[in-house]
């Protein structure tokens, strides 16, 4: 026997063990049948008894052909999950050999990387008009599993892989060039070392909620923020046997079970968590989340399917076309877009030019994050009534041209016209003190001044009463607790035991020996830290739901509407504070430990609209948050790009945006729309961090140190810019306010 033929009976050998794997145990009768079949077949080729080898090879292939197309076609979304963590499951590596025409790995190459599990390439594709030739430049950027490669560590990226890829994806912005990334992980590593997971994933979201080149994203292994770390983008393809979610099945099963100390769910527990999330490419088609399918070999595509990656080649080529067409006023762009739509066209022989003129740009950023920010909406219940809705609608259409004129003409101009006012008036005083210098009027006077000013500028303010608060607009319920509370840092700070009417009353729940702060309700910052009287909370009507009818679910919101009083875990308000207006979103860790879902999302952003249009600062105040909701699956996850793109538009438009966390804010909200804050700071004794301590021993196996999460560690990385004291938070905010801001102008 040749080569060759060894090495086809060991491709059968390969493709028996992959099904194996794959269906875990099930469809024991096919498995049976090909073994069989290929022991028969082994043996006779090894005792030279094969009448016609090729022959009964052929038909022995064809036979696993058919199994596998029917095997196929019983595909559950668990059976899915374990294809694309298959060690012989295609990687990015095969597609960058097979898909693109020639490529130069960037930024460290194999385990000679800053981090093995982010790959970079700078690759072309070559493409014809009639006898021309065209190479056409990309960035392609992925996380690599390798074919079972330790040190690749499965696709999980660390904060420093993902800040390579934004690193290389300014590059690409910079060249002009289209970007092509490839998602490949169970999520991302959960480490908190600077820059810190949360802190880096919120960063490129954020970068790529900007960028000025077409950006194609293609999905086979999406796990939540890891995935979304480099998942905006103009078009969003995934694979036919990918999953995409907010958690890995065991994850959620882990939670559904409620297991604990390293016990493992149930199989069966599993496979109906994969079910019920909503995972595969089906239904993120349905839900609007992705763009196109790309249909896969029977059970998946492996390194071997060469027509795959022919048809991979043709799908991002289109992909790219379409979002260049896209941006383009040409009167035949529809004519070129529905051309390549056509069955059996070969885009390698159709050449677009992919570079992008300045205009064009502005539009190709605008109709990304416009997509972005209408996703979802139906997956959170709006209970505004149609005349509300259809008023908002018309103010909409009324005050947004006012404000534009207010504030980009009127404003802008009156600004400059003072400037000028003032620069005279500063020139004639300067002129008046010259004529009157030969005279000696007005040095008395001016010597006075200017020491009066002098004091001014250099000495201490005088302290008075008006900011202590002597008696607060709301006390905790706890305060009513008769007898003495012990201070969780008593055993190391020695603090005495604190009477729960003082504690929680006059001390506003913080220990008065080493000023640990204990969880207080969100009503006690919106009572003690606002203008008494200015709070005036909206879309309250808008409301959390069951979007995928997560068995159960449904009960466990109504539980918790009814225990809160409040229809979401996020509630969006304007205030006052010392006569300064601003629009709040507060997310409460008292509603299901403050998780993040459609609805929430939905008013978050809604919230960062009316800022922008007020032209009013904009504050997210995080009680707490456990990160997206997971019985939402990707309805959750989505809200992570979503968010940050209405950050982004307020941002650039001159808003000033500030986060304060307290209590323990992690996951999603942080890796996003919260971490992308120039202005974060923190209440003492609050938890930051992209995963829990239970969370990162389950999936690293590594036991963090105490206090790993606290706010004083990430602002040592440069997480937040500040550590604040509960009871200080009003003057703090307001102190911010007139510096960061200015007193009269809090928008740029």
């Amino acid at each position: 026997m040749d080569n060759l033929f060894l090495k086809r009976i060991q491709s059968l050998s390969d493709r028996l063990s992959y099904i194996q794997d794959i269906f875990a145990g099930k469809h024991a009768d096919s498995v049976t049948l090909l073994q069989q079949k290929l022991d028969e077949f082994t043996d006779k080729a090894t005792h030279d008894s094969l009448e016609k080898p090729y022959e009964e090879l052929v038909s022995l292939e064809d036979l696993f052909k058919y199994v596998e197309a029917r095997l196929d076609a019983s595909i559950t979304p668990m059976d899915k999950v374990r294809i694309v963590r298959h060690p012989q499951r295609i990687c990015l590596k095969d597609i960058l050999e097979n898909v693109y025409d020639n490529f130069t790995e960037v930024g460290g190459q194999d385990e000679h990387s800053l981090d093995p599990s982010m790959v970079i390439a700078r690759a072309v594709i070559i493409r014809r008009r009639g006898k021309k030739r065209y190479t056409q430049s990309v960035m392609v950027i992925g996380q690599e599993k390798g074919h079972g490669a330790e040190f690749r560590n499965g696709g999980s990226v660390k904060p420093w892989g993902n800040a390579k890829a934004r690193q290389f994806m300014r590059v690409a912005e910079t060249e002009g060039i289209p970007i092509h990334t490839y998602i490949f992980t169970p999520g991302s590593y959960p480490i908190e070392d600077y820059p810190g997971a949360a802190q880096q994933i919120a960063r490129n979201i954020y970068c790529m909620a900007g960028l000025r080149v077409p950006v194609i994203s293609v999905i086979s292994e999406g796990g939540s923020g890891g995935a979304e770390a480099i998942g905006l983008a103009d078009r969003r393809l995934m694979l036919s046997d990918g999953y995409y979610s907010v958690i890995s099945p065991e994850g959620a099963a882990a939670i559904e079970g409620h297991c604990r100390g390293g016990e493992r769910p149930s199989q069966e527990l599993v496979e109906k968590c994969a079910m019920n999330l909503k995972i595969t490419a089906e239904d993120n088609l349905r839900f609007g989340y992705i763009d196109k399918i790309i249909q896969e070999p029977p059970l998946g595509a492996r390194s071997y399917h060469f027509d795959f990656f022919r048809q991979l080649r043709q799908e991002v080529i289109r992909a790219t076309d379409e979002v260049v067409l896209s941006t383009k006023l040409s009167p035949f762009k529809n004519i070129g877009l529905s051309r390549r739509n056509k069955p059996d066209v070969n885009l390698d022989e159709m050449y677009v030019r992919w570079g992008l003129s300045s205009s064009a740009k502005d539009r190709l950023l605008k109709k990304r994050q416009n997509k972005f920010l209408k996703l979802s909406r139906q997956a959170a219940v709006d209970r505004r009534p149609m005349l509300t809705k259809a008023i908002h609608a018309m103010d909409e259409i009324i005050t947004t041209p006012w404000m534009q004129f207010k504030y980009e003409f009127y404003r802008k101009h009156q600004r400059k016209i003072h400037a000028f006012l003032e620069e005279a008036e500063n020139e004639w005083d300067v002129f008046k003190s010259w004529l009157r210098k030969p005279f000696g009027k007005g040095s008395a006077g001016a010597g006075k001044n200017k020491e009066d000013k002098s004091s001014e500028l250099t000495s201490l303010s005088s302290w008075t009463g008006e900011h202590k608060h002597n008696k607060w607009n709301y006390l905790s319920p706890r305060y009513k607790i008769d007898q003495a509370v012990t201070c969780p840092n008593a055993a190391v700070y020695g603090c005495p035991d604190l009477w729960g009417p003082d504690l929680f009353a006059e001390f506003a729940g913080v220990c008065s020996n080493c000023g640990y702060h204990f969880p207080m309700e969100p009503e006690w910052y919106v009572r003690n830290v606002f203008d008494k009287g200015s709070v005036m909370e909206f879309n309250s009507e808008i409301e959390s739901g069951n979007p995928l009818e997560y068995p159960g679910f449904g009960d466990s919101i109504k539980a918790a509407q009814e225990k809160t009083g409040c229809k979401s875990g996020c509630m969006t308000f304007e205030a006052r504070i010392d006569n300064t207006k601003l629009v709040v979103a507060m997310l409460m860790g008292t509603f299901r430990g403050g998780s993040f879902g459609a609805a929430e999302g939905y008013k978050f952003v809604e919230a960062a609209q009316r800022a922008s249009k007020n032209r009013y600062p904009f504050l997210a105040y995080v009680h707490g948050t456990a990160g997206i909701r997971i019985q939402e699956g990707t309805n959750g996850v989505i809200q992570m790009p979503r968010c940050t793109i209405a950050v982004r538009r307020y941002i650039e438009n001159g808003g000033l945006y500030m986060v304060l966390y307290d209590t323990n804010s992690f996951a999603g909200p942080v890796a996003s729309f919260l971490g992308c804050s120039p202005y974060q700071f923190a209440v003492r004794s609050s938890n930051i961090g992209f995963a829990g301590p239970g969370v990162i021993k389950s999936t690293t196996g590594m036991d963090v140190p105490p206090k790993y999460h606290r706010c004083y560690r990430a602002l040592t990385r440069g997480h937040i810019q500040g550590v604040w004291d509960r009871r200080q938070i009003r003057n703090n905010l307001i102190q911010a306010l007139q510096t960061i801001g200015g007193r009269n102008l809090y928008y740029r």
